[in-house]
């Protein structure tokens, strides 16, 4: 009876452990913990609610039949989140049919703030900061900050993911070239 209590009261604490890994995002020398379910190649992309710049509603399910590069970026006030959506906003006239998303935990008004700043009009730009959903369904929710991991996601036109890369060490970039690769190569290029 007391081994059958043990194992009933650790359960939900190895519920939440598999949920949490820990050494694949690094900032420095100090290993950070990612929250949610990881996703695999082949698997179908959890739905996520983000917002837009005028703060309404975007579902994920809502841009299937697209080609996506989804990029998650800690936060488009600094100066790596800040290059990759440069990067990806330069890059994406070469790719008609090809929809790229950059999401931070920005706030929506500061999202809109940096795309006027920088002449972002190539990318679609969201926000999961109303209750991270992206960041806890995709497993790229940093336990230690709150904030997203930088991740580079391809999705096909059905929502499944063929190319993922999360960048190990947060200040890295990721490989655009490869990314952008899979993408064309879905998108038949």
């Amino acid at each position: 009876m007391r081994t059958l209590l043990f194992a009933l009261l650790l359960l939900p604490a190895l519920a939440s452990a598999a949920d949490e890994r820990e050494g694949l995002v690094q900032r420095g020398d100090k290993p950070l913990t990612l929250v949610g379910s990881a996703l695999t190649i082949g698997q179908l992309a959890p739905d996520a609610t983000l917002r837009d710049s005028y703060l309404l509603p975007v579902a994920l399910r809502s841009t299937d039949g697209a080609i996506r590069v989804v990029a998650t970026v800690p936060s488009l006030d600094t100066p790596t989140c800040s290059r990759e959506a440069r990067v990806f906003n330069e890059r994406a006239a070469a790719l008609p049919g090809v929809q790229i998303l950059v999401v931070s935990r920005d706030l929506p008004f500061a999202q809109t703030r940096f795309c006027t700043a920088h002449g972002i009009a190539g990318v679609r730009v969201l926000s999961d900061y109303a209750d991270a959903s992206l960041g806890r369904a995709w497993g790229l929710l940093i336990k230690q900050n709150a904030l997203l991991a930088r991740a580079v996601v391809v999705l096909d036109a059905q929502g499944v993911v063929r190319y993922q890369q999360i960048v190990a060490e947060l200040s890295d970039e990721p490989d655009y070239d490869a990314a952008l690769a899979a993408a064309k190569e879905l998108a038949g290029r």
